[in-house]
């Protein structure tokens, strides 16, 4: 069991907010981005002190788990329901038919569908803590923010669920129906009014060992995981659902608990398991297929490019009548963010020799500069606007 590898991820994940406070009277990095750069460093086209290996790839996997749970607790969709949410689905829909069009157009052939589903992703779970630390969720962009996010990760992962999963079970088609309805269902009842009973329990174990709202989040999390792994779909999409419903059974707390137990499952995910994901994303990332092929490199603007176009450009569109000026153009930064189903995607289409992996490393490549860039871009836009309503006369 490879326990070293473990213990110089565990170290590369303490050193990204270490190297991210020290470069910010220069430049704001997300810790995503140091996370995989540092991953890249340690992997095995650099200094070659971590190689890929089952246990690696059982922690980043529960990592990715704890990404898209989080991912899916955080929605809130009786505050995003109405406008935000109906915008962002039709929106999809619309940067999903760009894309396909576009792709078809180019010659892409069999990847086609696969690499749509990639360029239509947002990374929901990278962007979040990122909006909340800001402060922007509580502005008027958080209910769009929200809704194109949890549009923008539940659709593509429910799609290569659909369409590309491998298991063998007869009814797979259903029982992955069944979970796209279990999130949904989910989201429908979470207007309905909250438990007494359920929020006693829940509320009188939070300051004892017992953490039964911590315990069951976690055995819904692995169940939910388990039942998607057994019919063959992405974990990530066991994940997300698994996210939805906990989140409205934790309802029934108030908000003061609510936003501690919500803490407490912050610090397992973000604390431990989620930067493991992101770093063994870099220990995996092909740098020598990047870096050796000139096409793969001319590729990464054109995918950002794409990233802009079919995503951030239509939920910009979108976004007319509900917001105006930087805080629509900051939307628009964050839709366009991608990384976790873009790095899902490429790997797919790679194992089923739709692309090479040079392609893919350059899709990658541009997701991750597209952490890098499109977030703080949004925050500056979203800090014009904040700034120019705050001079306004009165």
């Amino acid at each position: 069991m490879d326990w070293d590898g473990v213990l110089i991820l565990a170290v590369a994940a303490v050193a990204a907010p270490l190297l991210v406070d020290r470069v910010e009277r220069w430049v704001r990095l997300p810790g995503v981005v140091v996370e995989i750069v540092l991953g890249v460093l340690i992997g095995p086209q650099v200094l070659g002190l971590v190689e890929t290996g089952v246990l690696l790839e059982t922690v980043s996997q529960l990592g990715l788990a704890m990404l898209f749970f989080l991912a899916g607790f955080e929605i809130d969709f009786r505050a995003v329901r109405g406008r935000p949410i109906g915008f962002a689905a039709l929106g999809w829909v619309v940067s999903f038919g760009i894309a396909v069009l576009a792709l078809w157009g180019v010659g892409a052939g069999g990847a086609v569908l696969i690499l749509a589903i990639g360029l239509c992703s947002t990374a929901l779970g990278t962007i979040l803590p990122i909006a909340r630390d800001s402060g922007l969720l509580a502005g008027p962009v958080g209910p769009h923010l929200m809704a194109v996010g949890a549009v923008g990760e539940f659709a593509p992962i429910a799609l290569l669920a659909l369409c590309f999963s491998e298991g063998e079970h007869s009814g797979r088609t259903t029982l992955v129906i069944a979970l796209v309805g279990l999130a949904v269902a989910a989201a429908a009842f979470g207007s309905l009014r909250r438990s007494a009973r359920v929020g006693r329990l829940l509320s009188a174990t939070l300051g004892t060992s017992a953490q039964l709202a911590v315990r069951l989040s976690v055995l819904v999390l692995l169940a939910s995981v388990l039942l998607a792994a057994e019919i063959g779909v992405d974990i990530a999409l066991g994940a997300f659902a698994a996210g939805v419903c906990m989140h409205v059974l934790l309802s029934a707390l108030d908000e003061r608990e609510e936003s501690l137990v919500q803490s407490k499952l912050d610090g397992i995910g973000f604390g431990a398991v989620v930067p493991v994901f992101f770093v063994y994303t870099g220990v995996q990332f092909d740098l020598d297929a990047l870096l050796g092929s000139p096409v793969a490199l001319a590729l990464i603007p054109v995918f950002l490019a794409a990233f802009a176009l079919v995503r951030g450009a239509v939920a910009w569109v979108f976004a007319r009548g509900s917001l105006a000026g930087g805080d629509r153009r900051a939307l628009a930064a964050f839709a366009a963010t991608q990384l976790p189903i873009v790095v899902i995607a490429s790997s797919t289409a790679v194992e089923r020799g739709l692309v090479g992996e040079a392609v893919a490393a350059a899709m990658v490549g541009a997701a991750m500069v597209s952490v890098l860039v499109f977030p703080l871009v949004g925050l500056r836009w979203a800090r014009r606007s904040t700034a120019s309503v705050a001079v306004e006369p009165i």
